[in-house]
This record gives structure tokens, C-alpha cells and sequence, in this order.
């Protein structure tokens, strides 16, 4: 590239300077304005040159030692970020923040009013051995039908690794132990009791404790399972000390829960759920949002806080590991949430296993969209009771992008806190993408999305179009903020192709990380599910 620009640049200069002799013998009488111009022009772009031949060579040396991928700004130009950054009042004093272009925000109807609703917690939970990536699919139930159970009793164990343990969300009666294909264990449902009665520990104590034996009292005591490990989204190997834990504080997903406002006046229990991770990790790094955030977060003690700004997905852990401190198979890093982190810190600060959580009710087929305490594993239809403008709206576990869709009957998953109401696209519309009629989340131009930023939009289930031939349109790698080549990780999935897949950063992915890419594919490829087959594939292998 440098000898490109190179030489390009003193052709240009080699042709002024002709010019200028040429125009000093034609008309050496003529007024020298001309020639105190082209001496400038010459002057700058010799400055030019110099300036771009520097750059370069700044850019190659810090891909040489290695630290092209941490973030900090190798040029002789201030970056964005570094301007905002004098100018922020808002940041801790020394303090950077990561500033990514790349993704998207969809704006759409239906946030939840930052109200938090007690009473519509539901009566019916469940344990759902499928949400835990690796376990067996017919793990040791330790509980049958009728048995009463409390808070943090055992409800199962995988078979293959029995010193995990999974616990029930709430205290109650034992309903039914579900299965599903080939017997294997669905969901195990539990009718909850009004009052909820915990399970008795003996809590160590975090000062003096050795680290094995905090991690036997947490696997013994349920929390274990909240602790995720990457690559692979599988559940920690607690044999290993990693050398980062990660939690991302804040969600850039369509309606996704603020999670300052549900981390308000439980400071103390997420500031003691880091204390905890600081003992079984070598380093925890909170991602903070720079546009403000919970003073939970950005006081939090004993770790390492990251600023970051953009579009979405900077919200995700996956993008902000990428931007911090990347992982591989040799040195992965272990992952929570903010209200994992609670449940963690309130095992010690209150002595029980408290699975509460603070749920988002979103979209726009929701009469109130609102926050509403529960329990993990909650009834959907008994979430959306009396609040749905239509019947036949579709219940997403989750965001519209990476969520499940959920019958009514059905149950959130293990680590849900956002519940999406969508309307069903089961009508036609007339002459499709090419009259387009009415306003919609999209990323093309071809729609003027672009002229109202503000505009929030109602989304139905319509794909607008069918499975097409998976060709090269460099759509994903524009809202993916990653150094990695998404299509070309996908078709080396497709194939088989290990070498090019861990070459191509398939360990640095999870599903959420994708999932905008797919939004955004004309091909209309189901993304998400190619990578988990590739991440399943890489697992077996390892």
C-alpha cells in the first residue's frame, strides 16, 4: 500500500514540476501568482506523502507487535473517541472509551415503561435442561411428580459432570417432568408456593476462603450454571482459573431492558457478586455503556472497567471481548449478566438462592409494555395475561433478533430477562419489496429510513422474500464491529472446513453476535443456526 501511494504521489509531483518549467519558459513575463501556487500544491503534497507514508507505517508496526486489536488509536490523527473524550464530563478522569461505527440500531414500538410490576410474577416455573449447551439430553433427575421442593433444592445433574448441580428457580410442588423427543427431559415445572422458602446454606467466608473450596459451595448451591464459558456458550469448566470474566452492563438489542434501572437499589449485592468472580478469575472486566450508566457500574469495585459507544451490538460481550481482550480455545473466558451477577452476590449477602428476576415485557402488541419481578423459567401466557391487544401475536423468549419463538403454554429460558410481542406476517403484501407501502426496519437506502433517525417502527414476522442462492454482498461485515469475514466463516462452516473456521474466529462468536447479520442478509440464511452447527462441530473436536 505504501509503495502504491508512493509512487502515485511523486508522478503527481514529477508532472507539476514539468508544468512549472513548461509555464516559467512560455510566459516568463507573466505574473508569478501561478507559480506560488503550483510551489504549494508541491509543498503539500510532499506533506501528504510524508503524512501517509508515517501512517502506514504505524499501522504496520502495531500489527507486527500485536496490539493493532486493543483498541487504543495508532495514528498520527486523534480519532473520534479521543476528541469526545476531552470534551466528556460524564467519564472518570483517565478514562478511554471504545467507540465503534459499524451496526445497527432497529428502533421499534413498544419499550417498557421503567415501572416494575410485583403482581403479575405468575404461578408456574421451569427448569429447562436445553438451555445449557453440552449437557446430556436425559440428565439424573433427582426430583418426580408431587415432591415439594424449595428455592435452591437440586432438580437434576448432568450425568457426565455430577459435581454441577440445577437447582429450582422457586419453592413449591413438583408438577410435571416433561419430555420430549427420544425421552429426553424438556422441562421439569414447579406450581410455586405464595410464600417462598429457601434452602439453608452455610456460606463460607469470601475473605478467608480458598478458591476450590468457593467453587465446591458454588456448584453445590445452583449458581454455577449462571456462569457461561467462551468459546461455545457452555456451561464453566470449573476445573480451569480463567484469565478473564466478562460482563457486559448494558444491551443495544431492539427493547432490551435497561439494565441501570433494574440494577437500581441493589448496588450492594452486584458490587459482592464481583467480589465473588474476583475470587475464582485472574481478571473481571465490566462493559460500560459511555452514553451514562448506574453509578453500580461505573464505581464497581476491583475490576476493570471498559467504556464503549455505538450501535448495535456494542452491546455485546462478544464485541466488547473482541475490542478488549480476544479469546481462543487455548484461553477462553468465562461470561455472565447483570442479574446472574445479582443472584451470585445475594447467595452471600442474604444467604439464599434468590433466581428473581426483573423481566422486560416488550412490543407493540402489548396494551402496557412494562418491567415485571418474577422468577426465571416464567409461564409466558401467564406474563402477558390480559395485557395482549391481539391473541394471535407472536411471543418471542428473548429480543427479536437472537430470541426463540414461545407458545403461550411455554416457559422463558434459564437466562431470559426480556419477553417480545410481535405481530404475526401471515398476510401478503401487495407487490412486496418493490411497492414497498408501509415503513419498516431495514438498513437499505432504497427505504428513507435514513431521513427520520427518530422513527420508531411496528415489525410483524414477514421475512419479505425466501431462502436464495448464500452469495457475496459484504452486507454482514457492515454491521458486524469485528475483524472477522462473517460470509466467508459461514461457507467454511457449510463445508466443514475446520482449519478455515478456527482461522476465521469462529471461537471469538456466539449467536447474538450474528444475529444482524442475518437481519440484514438478502440471501435470507438462517445465520445463527449455521454457527451453532459450526460451534457444536468445533466442540467435538476440541
Amino acid at each position: 500500500m505504501i509503495k502504491g501511494t508512493t509512487k502515485s504521489t511523486f508522478l503527481l509531483l514529477a508532472f507539476l514540476t514539468f508544468s512549472l518549467n513548461a509555464s516559467a519558459q512560455a510566459s516568463s513575463g507573466a505574473s508569478n501568482y501561478l507559480l506560488y501556487g503550483l510551489v504549494g500544491a508541491i509543498g503539500l503534497l510532499l506533506l501528504i506523502a510524508i503524512l501517509m507514508v508515517a501512517e502506514n507505517m504505524l499501522h504496520i508496526e502495531a500489527k507486527q507487535m500485536g496490539v493493532d486489536k486493543s483498541g487504543a488509536n495508532y495514528s498520527i490523527f486523534p480519532n473520534r473517541d479521543e476528541i469526545y473524550k476531552g470534551k466528556s464530563g460524564s467519564l472518570p478522569t483517565g478514562s478511554s472509551v471504545t467507540a465503534l461505527k459499524r451496526g445497527h440500531d432497529i428502533k421499534l414500538a413498544g419499550a417498557a415503561e421503567k415501572v416494575v410490576d410485583a403482581a403479575t410474577a405468575g404461578t408456574t416455573f421451569a427448569l429447562q435442561p436445553q438451555n445449557f449447551v453440552g449437557i446430556s439430553p436425559i440428565p439424573k433427575v433427582t426430583v418426580e411428580k408431587g415432591n415439594e421442593v424449595k428455592a435452591g433444592d437440586p432438580l437434576f445433574f448432568d450425568k457426565k459432570n455430577p459435581s454441577v448441580i440445577y437447582c429450582s428457580p422457586v419453592s413449591g410442588e413438583v408438577m410435571e417432568v416433561r419430555r420430549g423427543e427420544k425421552r429426553s427431559i424438556k422441562e421439569i415445572v414447579i406450581l410455586a408456593d405464595k410464600e417462598m422458602q429457601y434452602r439453608t446454606y452455610d456460606l463460607p467466608d469470601l475473605a478467608t476462603c480458598k478458591r476450590e473450596d468457593l467453587v465446591e459451595f458454588l456448584l453445590g448451591s445452583g449458581v454455577w450454571p449462571m456462569i457461561r464459558q467462551r468459546p461455545f456458550d457452555m456451561v464453566a469448566d470449573f476445573n480451569i482459573i480463567p484469565s478473564k470474566i466478562f460482563i457486559s452492563t448494558f444491551d443495544t438489542a431492539p427493547l432490551a431492558p435497561d439494565n441501570s434501572f433494574i440494577v437500581e437499589g441493589q448496588g450492594a449485592a452486584f458490587q459482592k457478586g464481583l467480589d465473588v468472580l474476583n475470587k475464582l478469575g485472574t481478571k473481571v472486566h465490566l462493559g460500560v455503556s459511555a452514553t451514562g450508566a448506574s453509578s453500580a457500574f461505573t464505581g464497581a469495585q476491583g475490576v476493570e472497567i471498559n467504556y464503549f459507544s455505538g450501535p448495535h451490538p456494542v452491546g455485546n460481550v462478544g464485541v466488547q471481548m473482541h475490542h478488549t481482550s480476544p479469546i481462543d480455545v487455548k484461553d477462553p473466558a468465562w461470561v455472565l449478566g447483570v442479574q446472574e451477577v445479582l443472584t451470585i452476590g445475594k447467595l452471600f449477602t442474604e444467604g439464599k438462592f434468590d433466581a428473581s428476576r426483573i423481566v422486560a415485557l416488550t412490543g407493540d402488541e402489548l396494551e402496557t409494555p412494562k418491567y415485571v419481578r418474577t422468577y426465571q423459567g416464567a409461564n409466558v401466557g401467564e406474563l402477558v395475561k390480559g395485557n395482549l391487544k391481539n391473541d394471535g401475536a407472536r411471543l418471542v423468549a428473548g429480543d427479536v433478533l437472537s430470541g426463540k419463538q414461545v407458545a403461550a403454554d411455554g416457559f422463558l429460558n434459564f437466562f431470559d430477562d426480556q419477553l417480545t410481542t410481535l405481530e404475526e406476517g401471515n398476510e401478503y403484501e401487495m407487490f412486496g419489496w418493490l411497492l414497498p407501502l408501509s415503513p419498516r426496519p431495514s438498513v437499505s437506502k432504497t427505504y428513507p429510513n435514513f431521513l427520520f433517525p427518530d422513527l420508531k417502527f411496528k415489525a410483524n414476522t414477514n421475512t419479505h422474500g425466501e431462502k436464495r442462492a448464500f452469495v457475496v454482498t459484504g452486507q454482514y461485515e457492515k454491521v458486524l464491529p469485528m475483524d472477522i469475514l462473517p460470509q466467508h466463516l459461514m461457507k467454511a462452516i457449510l463445508v466443514n472446513d475446520f482449519e478455515r473456521m478456527e482461522g476465521l474466529g469462529i471461537y471469538e462468536l456466539s449467536e447474538e453476535d450474528i444475529a444482524l447479520c442475518e437481519f440484514v442478509c438478502t440471501s435470507k440464511q438462517p445465520l445463527q443456526k449455521i454457527l451453532r452447527e459450526g460451534l457444536e462441530t468445533m466442540r467435538e473436536q476440541a
